[in-house]
Formats: C-alpha cells, sequence, structure tokens
C-alpha cells in the first residue's frame, strides 16, 4: 500500500531531522544488548525518500442568510403593533399586581411579627 510507504519513509525522515539536530541516536529504536552466547539478527531496510504535496482544506462558504420575509403591508404591521402593546400591559399589569400582592404580605407578616414581639406590658 502507498500510504504505508509514504508514512514509514515520514518517520525515517523525521528521525534523522532528530538525530541531526540533537546529535545523538534515539536510544527507543536500539536494539537491546545480546545476552551473553546469543546472536541478535539485524535486517537493513532501504527507504526512498517520497515527496507528499498537502492540499490545504477548502475553505468553508459562510452560511446563507435566512430569506427575507415578503415586506408587510401597513395595516398588518399597525395590527401586529397593536398586538404586542397590549401583551406588553397585560405583563406590566400582571408584575403590578404580583407587587402589590407580595408588598401586602410582607406588610401583615411584618406587624403581626410587632405585635407577637410587644405583647401584653409585665406587670410590677
Amino acid at each position: 500500500m502507498k500510504w504505508i510507504r509514504e508514512r514509514d519513509a515520514l518517520i525515517a525522515q523525521t528521525l534523522a531531522f532528530v538525530q541531526s539536530v540533537t546529535g545523538r541516536k534515539d536510544d527507543v529504536l536500539q536494539p537491546e544488548a545480546p545476552a551473553a552466547g546469543s546472536t541478535v539478527a539485524v535486517e537493513i531496510v532501504a527507504l526512498e525518500a517520497v515527496a507528499v504535496q498537502v492540499e490545504p482544506p477548502p475553505v468553508p462558504l459562510p452560511p446563507r442568510p435566512a430569506p427575507l420575509p415578503p415586506p408587510r403591508t401597513s395595516g398588518d404591521f399597525r395590527t401586529e403593533m397593536q398586538a404586542r402593546i397590549a401583551n406588553f400591559r397585560k405583563h406590566q399589569e400582571r408584575f403590578e399586581r404580583e407587587r402589590e400582592e407580595y408588598c401586602a404580605a410582607t406588610l401583615t407578616k411584618l406587624r403581626a411579627a410587632i405585635r407577637d414581639a410587644s405583647g401584653p406590658p409585665a406587670e410590677k
């Protein structure tokens, strides 16, 4: 397979570069010392340098903007604005009502706490 040869050539080139920069051989790729009385077979493999041209990835196209809705007629715009304003007013009235209820509940609790804390006057 061609890609295996290209990979092996790249590894060999990288190893040669590292060795030339550091000035020493890589200990990981060195064979271990043979035990006494044993022989080690070493196979020398010739590698050919292969030039590989890498193409940059294609630039992704920007996403297309969403299509614009058709223009509205003036009556349509007016009705939508009136509906939005009415909805906004409902929200504001609800918030006002909730604030009033919270304030009334807080004042009721406060008055009850003051009444309980003061209690009847102590007799002497």
